[in-house]
């Protein structure tokens, strides 16, 4: 039985690193797979997962407009998906979880989706509660704060790398724009 799996981590945790490395191991055996990455997301060109270290390959961007279910089955008739996978989970739809659910759930295809569970101010992204609320798996993927200690949330910083307390969820942004904290931390640097 195929299973929906959600990796979550705080930025900066190798997320896509992880799931190009999937993707490579499968496509090393000679199975085929599927990407797909938010479109929303324009740090790097254009439907392709890029990770810190140098990595990328082609992917599917998706918006909330998107049907990954009907993207997944026309490529599952024309080959044999053994996995797809998503970057950038934190934007999918609760709607569009739920399709991934049913691709696993209906279709016997393993669906690894990776992102971000909460936003700089601590709040769940709708597609994370969801992917909390439906996978079969929750990994955490472990990332450190300055202190040593795990980080969990994600603060975000102005160009002065001050503290951003307010703003709408989301905000595109690497290094540049957000520092992965443990929660104490994170707390006082909002205080």
């Amino acid at each position: 039985m195929a299973k929906l799996y959600f990796y979550y981590a705080s930025m900066n945790a190798g997320k896509s690193t992880n799931l190009l490395q999937a993707d490579f191991n499968y496509r090393e055996r000679g199975m085929a797979t599927m990407l797909f990455t938010a479109a929303i997301d324009d740090r790097f060109e254009h439907g392709t997962i890029a990770s810190r270290i140098g990595l990328s390959a082609p992917a599917t961007a998706f918006d909330a407009s998107t049907d990954l279910a009907a993207c997944t089955l026309d490529r599952q008739a024309r080959e044999t998906l053994s996995c797809v996978l998503v970057d950038e989970a934190q934007f999918l739809t609760p709607g569009q979880v739920d399709q991934l659910a049913a691709i696993a759930d209906d279709h016997g295809i393993p669906v690894l989706a990776y992102g971000l569970r909460t936003d700089f101010q601590g709040e769940l992204f709708p597609g994370s509660a969801r992917l909390l609320a439906l996978a079969d798996a929750l990994i955490e993927i472990k990332s450190v704060c300055q202190c040593g200690r795990k980080a969990t949330m994600n603060l975000r910083v102005d160009s002065q790398g001050r503290a951003i307390a307010e703003g709408r969820q989301t905000e595109i942004g690497g290094n540049d724009r957000y520092v992965a904290l443990c929660r104490r931390h994170h707390r006082e640097a909002l205080a």
